[in-house]
């Protein structure tokens, strides 16, 4: 994959992050771009000319200028003091995705770094050099500072880094990837530096498994439907043409396709049950205005990916350095909080099915699909465990970017919370995943009490998919490793699904 700095899709973001074989490249244009940029700030030194983050302190230190011959000390300078932070390191994958990232900045030729710097980053990225990336101490402006240091480290030989599953001092990692250490120059550490690539990265990722699951919340919500004999007369397109939310006719047709032919629908259709409860009728409603956010934080991700975060810019076209603010991170702040919530309420309304599947006054079904209610709890704890994953994403879905508390002796006053952002949607996703397992297993257990009628033929793949992750229960058992299963395999049930429903339209 070539990075030029434009382009870069979510898509591969996550082929970047995830898949061992993909090898970046810089695009053939991209030096030279950089070499104009370089040049500009070079002209600029040698002018004897201030200019901010170039030949000064930062933040509130900008008023000191810096003398020519400490230059390269202030970058360094800056790089060490600003790693600092604490916690469990980012995951390998989301420490690709940063790094791929800034690297797709810097490729922009707005930084004014020398190409160099950016051949460096992308020789980390395919030898798979992964610094140690403490998750938390970024406030998301300027940027995600301390992130951003702490990948900066290993470049220039200092820090800690993981390479062939071992964690080793940068300089270390280095060497046996058959890498040198990168000497900066003036201006290179701040280019390393600002940006929002730590809060994009996290949240990306996050984004990206929250694509699916909502997905996948249509298939668990089609399966409660038919085991809790429901209908699907409020997924008719009129119905919503007359709405015409882009999600919620989306949702809407999807679960149309999936429930067409369904023997146990069939079954009831002429039953005096006119409408479902709302966590079966409104799915199109609520799942879809779901996606539609989503949608729209994936549009916000991708232009944050293509975008100068750097401060200052450097413009080749007129010769001037400008400071800004691009590195503020409340547009992607603002957009993986509205996930947050958006996420929560996809894993509330699914708690809400499965309470119906297991509630024996709701469902028309045994108390807790138990074979013998009362001797047996069956499946009893699997809606408390759903519950408690509820409540959890309810406080998670608070939005960290409303919570700004200024740094920097008030120089930055206002600032995004956007890593804390992405680090609360990352358990958000995951704990909504359990949640969806959850609620595939139980609708799962629930259908095979009604046979000898059977879903329809798409669900039914399903069905007998997750049977051989956990088939039907004759009794009581932990239920823990039958929940993990199903997470574990959530994106092959997601391709068994497409395949089915692809198979029956052909």
């Amino acid at each position: 994959m070539h990075i030029r700095g434009h382009g870069l899709t979510l898509a591969d973001v996550v082929q970047v992050a995830c898949d061992g074989s993909a090898v970046v490249e810089i695009a053939p244009d991209v030096p030279a771009r950089l070499a104009r940029s370089r040049a500009l700030i070079n002209a600029i030194l040698a002018e004897g000319r201030i200019v901010y983050g170039v030949n000064t302190g930062f933040g509130k230190l900008s008023s000191v200028t810096i003398s020519p011959t400490a230059l390269t000390e202030l970058q360094l300078n800056l790089v060490r003091s600003h790693a600092c932070g604490v916690g469990v390191p980012l995951s390998e994958a989301e420490t690709r995705a940063m790094m791929l990232l800034r690297a797709n900045v810097l490729a922009q030729g707005t930084s004014g770094v020398r190409p160099v710097v950016l051949e460096q980053l992308v020789a980390l990225l395919n030898a798979r050099v992964h610094p140690v990336i403490p998750e938390k101490g970024s406030v998301g402006a300027s940027g995600d500072l301390s992130p951003l240091a702490h990948l900066a480290l290993v470049l220039i030989g200092e820090g800690e880094a993981s390479f062939q599953g071992e964690r080793l001092p940068g300089c270390i990692a280095l060497a046996r990837a058959g890498l040198r250490p990168l000497a900066l120059e003036a201006k290179e550490g701040l280019a390393l530096l600002n940006g929002t690539q730590a809060m994009s990265a996290v949240g990306g990722l996050a984004l990206a498994r929250l694509l699916e699951l909502a997905e996948l919340a249509d298939i668990a919500g089609a399966l409660s439907l038919d085991a809790l004999h429901g209908t699907a007369a409020a997924f008719d397109a009129r119905i919503h043409a007359a709405r015409p939310h882009p999600g919620q006719i989306t949702v809407a047709r999807h679960l149309r396709t999936l429930l067409d032919g369904s023997a146990i629908m069939a079954s009831h259709r002429d039953c005096p049950r006119v409408q479902d409860a709302y966590s079966l009728r409104c799915m199109p409603q609520v799942h879809g205005a779901a996606r539609d956010v989503f949608h729209f934080a994936q549009h916000t991700l991708e232009t944050e990916f293509n975008s100068a975060t750097d401060n200052p810019l450097v413009f080749t076209d007129t010769g001037e350095v400008l400071s800004g603010g691009n590195f503020h991170g409340a547009p992607v702040a603002l957009a993986l909080d509205a996930c947050a919530m958006a996420a929560a309420t996809l894993g509330g309304i699914a708690e809400r099915r499965i309470e119906r599947l297991l509630n024996p006054d709701l469902s028309e079904l045994p108390a807790f699909l138990s074979r013998q209610p009362g001797l047996q709890s069956g499946l009893m704890m699997a809606q408390v465990t759903a519950a408690a994953l509820c409540n959890e994403n309810m406080g998670l879905a608070h939005p960290a970017s409303v919570g700004s508390l200024p740094t920097g002796a008030a120089k930055e006053d206002f600032v995004s919370m956007g890593m804390t952002a992405a680090l609360k949607l990352r358990t958000v996703a995951e704990n909504l995943a359990a949640i969806l397992a959850i609620e595939l297993l139980v609708a799962t257990q629930a259908l095979p009490f009604l046979r000898p009628l059977r879903t329809s033929p798409q669900l039914q793949q399903v069905e007998d998919f997750i049977h051989t992750l956990a088939p039907p229960l004759e009794g009581d058992t932990p239920l823990t490793p039958c929940i993990q299963a199903i997470q574990t395999r959530l994106p092959d049930i997601l391709d068994v699904a497409r395949n089915a429903v692809a198979g029956n339209s052909a």
